[in-house]
């Protein structure tokens, strides 16, 4: 069995290198087209997408999948609709492939510069989200790579359902059918050879739990694009207006629990702590988020309060849990911040320009913001379309990855007979 999974990455690897051979040259007007086909095929079936979507559901019901888990799977109307929006922003988006930039002349004659151009073949495993499907291979087809996806067994109706549609787009453009490829098995060995094929693949982007985004980190043979979590932050500054930081820190929290962006921890100065706790802790209430404080906390707001522990301030909890701490101000929260986060998001609510401003330099995230929800943290918020994944990483891409971030540059010259000397 070990022989035909390897014999079919194998195959599966030959297929997408050909394909993105093809790609790195394709027209803007070729691409579009696919993803234009791709549009409609998902619109003429959107019934029978939703409709594998409630199999995977009822499956995942069965298996017992956590509600955080099972919030990812879940295919609604309106995240259809969303998943189509964001099909057709990319669609929209500047192709950046070909893009010719920092021009200038050498003293020796020759014109130097850099162009933008595909990474070439992009291994893409993740879990749950089946939105990710359409995400990826539309990012990948509009930046001029092939691309090889490996998603969760749990979404296996939802992905295929998908991939029909997206094959069928490629199929009316005339784009190699193999520029799209969704892995059939949902043997783990697959993983295996995927992130260790170097002759094939240039990049692995792996896109669920901190145990998949830990395994691939370690057994990858080939450059990762990853995070590991969410664990995000709101910190309420002692100069915060409150009527800006309690619908900022309920939305960052409750908005959707299940999300990487979602706030985990939220921070408040001791100056503001009287006031502001109990009017946030009303509003969790009603939500029926349960609450983990520092002792300040718990003497603000009393038993309903449980003790958080050491553990509780690196927890993404991915559910209706908060972790609360009252800090002496901004360099505690910083402190915090920089030791226990996951360099994914982080806010500042505050009047004080000059403290916002240090806050968005000294805070080592891939997104830091001001006065705003956290829920922002995101690709199509940030308008790059959709996102391949958030990275936490600093090289090669950081925060919501889109188009550019698949894609590379490589020096080009432009000579008229030149030697050098």
């Amino acid at each position: 069995m070990q022989d035909s999974i390897e014999n079919y990455m194998q195959q599966v690897g030959t297929q997408a290198r050909r394909a993105s051979r093809v790609l790195t040259s394709a027209s803007t007007h070729l691409k579009n087209h696919a993803l234009s086909a791709i549009y409609t095929a998902l619109e003429n079936n959107q019934a029978q997408i939703l409709a594998a979507n409630q199999i995977d559901m009822e499956n995942g019901r069965q298996r017992q999948l956590d509600n955080a888990l099972l919030d990812r799977l879940e295919l609604t109307p309106a995240r259809f609709k969303g998943m189509l929006q964001g099909l057709k922003d990319v669609i929209a988006l500047v192709d950046p492939i070909g893009e010719i930039t920092d021009l200038a002349y050498r003293p020796s004659g020759i014109q130097l510069g850099k162009m933008r151009v595909p990474l070439g073949v992009i291994g893409m495993i993740y879990e749950s989200r089946p939105n990710v499907t359409l995400e990826a291979a539309s990012l990948a087809l509009k930046s001029g790579n092939a691309i090889i996806l490996r998603g969760g067994s749990e979404a296996l109706e939802s992905n295929k359902a998908i991939a029909t549609a997206i094959q069928h787009g490629l199929q009316v453009s005339g784009l190699p059918e193999h520029a799209v490829q969704v892995i059939e098995t949902s043997d783990r060995a697959a993983v295996g050879h995927l992130i260790t094929m170097t002759e094939f693949v240039d990049v692995i982007v792996p896109r669920g739990g901190k145990s998949l985004i830990e395994r691939i980190s370690n057994e990858a043979r080939i450059p990762v694009i990853k995070h590991l979590d969410g664990n995000c932050h709101v910190f309420v500054e002692a100069q915060a207006d409150l009527q800006k930081a309690l619908p900022i820190a309920l939305n960052a929290k409750t908005h959707r629990y299940g999300v990487c962006n979602a706030m985990e921890t939220l921070l408040v100065d001791e100056v503001i702590a009287e006031e502001f706790l109990p009017s946030i802790a009303e509003l969790y209430a009603e939500k029926q988020v349960e609450l983990r404080g520092c002792r300040e906390t718990q003497r603000i707001l009393g038993d309903s309060v449980k003790t958080a522990t050491e553990e509780d301030w690196y927890t993404e909890y991915l559910g209706p849990i908060l972790a609360i701490k009252v800090v002496s101000g901004m360099d505690e929260a910083i402190d915090h911040i920089n030791k226990y986060g996951s360099h994914h998001t982080d806010a500042i609510i505050t009047e004080n320009f000059s403290l916002a401003r240090e806050f968005l330099a000294r805070v080592d995230s891939s997104s830091v913001m001001i006065n705003a929800s956290t829920r922002f943290a995101d690709g199509f918020e940030y308008g790059l379309g959709a996102e391949i994944g958030i990275s936490t990483d600093k090289i090669h891409a950081r925060g919501p990855v889109g188009l550019e971030g698949l894609t590379s540059q490589k020096w080009i010259v432009f000579g008229d007979g030149q030697i050098r000397q």
